[in-house]
């Protein structure tokens, strides 16, 4: 059975790669010409040509085959044809000549959402601990839809846990924004030992999230009430965590929770390392108190964006 889910997994997973690949290469050609235009002052242009090559500059000049590049090094005459990329960005984000591209997983910490959202057709696909594989999509650009599943071997995927994550964008600013949504968690029920599925709970946390300041350092904070069967927790467990970019490639990540009737916090820190479309987090997962674990428990995901 667990032989069969990787097999649909990876079939679904290829299936979609291929059709995402297939209609960017009949979007490419008019997508690339509308973002063939001249920038403000305020702007940097990056330009990836199909040889691999990558030029930071503005564009001055578009004629019908070739454009007008002006670099650091002076004026170059690139082919349209020849361009395979061009993304328009702050200039804020070139930093000693070197492009800093946006980190590619700013809608969360490490298991707790940010306020931020996905923009309307970006997604993502996630792993946590191997064995929690997920998704989000950006349904609009205050709306987001997510969820997954646990591919635990040798359990039957009536026994698996499954689980979904709306959430809705109410304030969306430069640097603040603010987000309501939900975990909404499928737990089956096990009548004894011998592993046999009853009617299954639905538990989850329905919360609200603000974050501060830009994607590379920004603080979040959240409430959560945590329920199971439609009956609501008395007091909210409370997330404060943020980011800070450290590099070009990597951020320094903390997610740190307060859960109503527990002493000890639960604390986690690590790095992320992330190109322009992938992120992996590798941090530590501990307690403030008596049942402290030096230095903590392994915590491991990896973000694919789409």
């Amino acid at each position: 059975m667990i032989r069969t889910q990787w097999l649909l997994l990876i079939y679904t997973a290829i299936s979609l790669n291929s059709i995402f690949a297939e209609e960017h290469a009949k979007n490419a050609p008019s997508s690339l010409m509308s973002r063939l235009a001249i920038p403000d002052s305020s702007q940097i242009q990056v330009i990836e040509t199909i040889d691999g090559s990558t030029n930071i500059g503005r564009i001055v000049e578009i004629g019908d085959e070739v454009i007008a590049f002006k670099t650091d090094l002076g004026i170059i005459q690139i082919p349209i044809s020849k361009i395979k990329h061009i993304e328009t960005v702050s200039a804020e984000l070139i930093r000693k000549g070197e492009f800093w591209f946006p980190n590619p997983n700013i809608t969360r910490l490490f298991f707790a959402p940010t306020a931020r959202m996905l923009k309307q057709g970006k997604g993502y696909f996630s792993d946590y601990y191997i064995f929690f594989p997920g998704f989000a999509y950006g349904i609009t650009d205050r709306f987001t839809l997510g969820g997954g599943l646990s591919i635990f071997p040798t359990v039957d995927m009536n026994d698996q846990l499954f689980f979904i994550t709306p959430k809705f964008g109410l304030v969306q600013e430069k640097t603040f924004s603010f987000a309501m949504g939900a975990l909404l968690v499928r737990i089956p029920n096990y009548e004894d030992e011998d592993i046999q599925e009853d009617d299954p709970e639905v538990a989850g946390i329905l919360y609200g999230v603000t974050t501060f300041g830009q994607p590379d350092a920004s603080l979040t904070a959240g409430l959560g009430y945590g329920f199971v069967e439609g009956d609501l927790a008395d007091r909210p467990m409370v997330m404060i965590g943020g980011e800070k970019r450290l590099t070009r490639r990597t951020a320094f990540v903390t997610e740190n929770w307060i859960f109503p009737g527990i002493d000890e916090p639960l604390i986690s820190y690590g790095i992320r390392f992330f190109g322009k479309r992938l992120s992996v987090d590798l941090g530590l997962i501990n307690t403030i108190g008596e049942g402290t674990i030096f230095p903590g428990i392994p915590y491991i995901d990896f973000v694919v964006q789409f």
